[in-house]
């Protein structure tokens, strides 16, 4: 481009152009450098002032679903992740399955009694002496961040809980942590309590490089929502069903059925559910 284009963000700020950033999303969907160049060289074609990062991923998206379903579907997962509601437990069970995956033994949506008074917590999660309490704070609106009132009020429940646990026997040695969990981005004031007072923080890319997005592609523990066989409505029911995983699709095809999707689509769900699941 011989000019500089200036686009929005979602936030409503205002950046220029940077087609780095388009190559490396693209890259994180695995899809072939002939295709990234290709799909690249027709969004920068119809770029013109003013537009917005949504429009700019639908665009790259709308071409990668063309020649890569699967592709596509690794490319949209910070959407998919958003379209874990409108409840948000959706997105509780996969911080769960994700902890889980990574060995640790986990309990979602547990009442725990704390010093003073009774919490419902959304992840606990224990291994060797570690004892984590987790909150999950799903937003279904990618501008919507995680400020340092957030981890303040998490970290006051966390103290009363942990008063309790170091309490119990065998706990006595314990690392016990309490930690948030976002599917968007905290603030800087929130990363910077988080930092102060020991909270365990995640979000869509925090820590650099151990992220919700960088956890998912190793695990290949890929929401359902990513899928782009399914329709909205058939991803509601499976989510209402209790699956929230592509990994869980593929273990029992046999709910496609019983959600009411149409036989003739099985086949490419379940491949793309096990395409997935693999880990590259």
């Amino acid at each position: 481009m011989k000019h500089p284009i200036n686009i929005v963000k979602y936030s409503g700020d205002v950046v220029a152009f940077d087609v780095d950033k388009l190559i490396n999303s693209l890259r994180r969907s695995q899809a072939s450098e002939e295709l990234i160049q290709q799909i690249v060289g027709q969004v920068e074609d119809q770029l013109y002032e003013g537009i917005t990062t949504k429009k700019i991923y639908q665009m790259a998206f709308k071409m990668l679903k063309g020649k890569s379903r699967v592709s596509a579907s690794k490319y949209k997962l910070k959407k998919a992740l958003m379209e874990l509601g409108p409840s948000g437990f959706p997105f509780e069970k996969l911080v769960g399955k994700l902890l889980a995956h990574e060995g640790f033994s986990t309990q979602v949506g547990v009442i725990v009694q704390g010093n003073c008074v009774q919490h419902e917590v959304d992840v606990i999660a224990q291994k060797d002496n570690t004892h984590y309490m987790i909150e999950c704070k799903y937003h279904s609106d990618q501008g919507r961040f995680c400020n340092v009132k957030i981890p303040l009020y998490i970290h006051s429940r966390f103290l009363d809980v942990e008063k309790q646990w170091k309490r119990q026997k065998g706990h006595e040695a314990k690392l016990h942590k309490g930690g948030v969990y976002t599917n968007t981005r905290f603030t800087s004031d929130a990363v910077k309590y988080g930092k102060c007072v020991g909270l365990l923080l995640t979000s869509w890319d925090y820590p650099i490089g151990d992220g919700l997005k960088d956890r998912i592609d190793k695990s290949g523990l890929h929401p359902l929502t990513a899928l782009t066989t399914l329709t909205k409505a058939e991803k509601t029911k499976l989510l209402d069903e209790g699956i929230v995983l592509c990994k869980e699709l593929h273990e029992t095809p046999k709910i496609l059925e019983q959600v009411g999707v149409p036989k003739s689509r099985h086949k490419k769900v379940l491949e793309d559910s096990r395409e997935l699941c693999e880990i590259h």
